[in-house]
């Protein structure tokens, strides 16, 4: 299962079911899939097919949004 947190500017962010415990999200877009642990500090783990302006952007919009993806994150995973 794959739930999406939110859409925003045609990415779209979400979490796998079946992963690691440490928070991280999954970034979506027509160019490519990274992603981005937000705790404790909001750090790239991983990207293929995003340029360094999209990468700026998912991050920007993960900090900007951050208590949103915490709060998806608990509900999803419990705790």
């Amino acid at each position: 299962m794959s739930p999406t947190v939110f859409r925003e500017d045609g990415y779209r962010f979400h979490f796998f079911s079946l992963e690691e415990s440490r928070g991280h999200v999954h970034v979506v877009f027509c160019s490519g899939t990274a992603k981005s642990w937000f705790e404790p500090k909001v750090e790239l783990a991983m990207s293929k097919g995003f340029s360094v302006k999209e990468l700026n952007c998912m991050e920007t919009i993960i900090k900007e949004r951050k208590d949103e993806i915490k709060d998806a994150w608990r509900v999803h995973f419990g705790g």
